[in-house]
């Protein structure tokens, strides 16, 4: 069983985007993940899902949470989720002034 680190990044629109999908024959843990709005004047907010393809069903983790101006959101804390073969985790911001930015650190296992 092989264990491997990966960082994803993905600047924020106000359209969901897909930030990764589980490969195939992988499980993985979403370890952290992290939002920074990097504009000095204007807070913004962001919804986070996982899409269960397994259950065909979107899970919202954090839906319209305000990120203050030159703040970060931890929106795992110190949970960890487990995605399974196919899931994604997909994010959009209220804003499209491409002010937000996303970090996952996850960990494959496969």
């Amino acid at each position: 069983m092989a264990e491997v680190y990966k960082n994803a990044r993905l600047e924020i629109t106000s359209s969901y985007q897909t930030m990764y999908t589980v490969p195939a024959s992988t499980s993985s843990v979403l370890v952290s993940l992290r939002v920074t709005n990097k504009d000095g004047a204007t807070d913004d907010a962001v919804t986070v899902a996982i899409r269960d393809t397994s259950a065909s069903a979107d899970t919202e983790l954090a839906s319209t949470i305000t990120v203050p101006a030159d703040s970060s959101l931890s929106v795992t804390g110190q949970d960890k989720i487990f995605l399974e073969t196919t899931d994604t985790i997909k994010i959009k911001g209220v804003n499209a002034s491409g002010d937000l930015i996303a970090l996952a650190s996850i960990l494959e296992i496969s």
